[in-house]
């Protein structure tokens, strides 16, 4: 009986190189569905409807700033001094028609003093609606 001389079998070895790239590949495109889909399917709702019913429009924003050097700023523009202001915020008024807030934007630095000017002259004006805004503390 003749023999067939016996090949050596290289043992098979699994790279796993690229399969860690297929996974995160996969990964990615899933996180990235999800971010997408996620929000849009929100819960759907039937609203009632009214005759009565109007649209609220959120309220127009007038941004006074407080520099360090005293100076004070209207919705970007430089104010020579706080008499501008109070034509400033009136012809806002009106643009706006009564819907809008003021925010006031100061500098760290700023005086306290000038915060308070700011703020009469709002008070003096009707001025209802004021915020001051700040950066949250890490």
């Amino acid at each position: 009986m003749k023999r067939f001389a016996e090949t050596t079998r290289k043992k098979s070895r699994i790279e796993i190189i690229p399969m860690i790239d297929v996974m995160m590949f996969l990964l990615v495109f899933f996180v990235l569905i999800s971010l997408n889909v996620i929000p849009a399917l929100g819960l759907k709702t039937k609203l009632p409807s009214s005759t009565s019913a109007t649209q609220e429009n959120p309220p127009k924003r007038i941004i006074v700033t407080l520099m360090r050097d005293g100076t004070v700023q209207a919705d970007g523009q430089s104010l020579g001094n706080l008499e501008e202001l109070t034509k400033v915020i009136n012809l806002k008024k009106q643009e706006y028609a009564n819907n809008y807030t003021v925010v006031i934007q100061g500098d760290e630095a700023a005086s306290m003093q000038s915060l308070i000017d700011v703020m009469d002259i709002l008070k003096k004006n009707n001025v209802e609606s004021m915020t001051i805004s700040a950066k949250r503390k890490v």
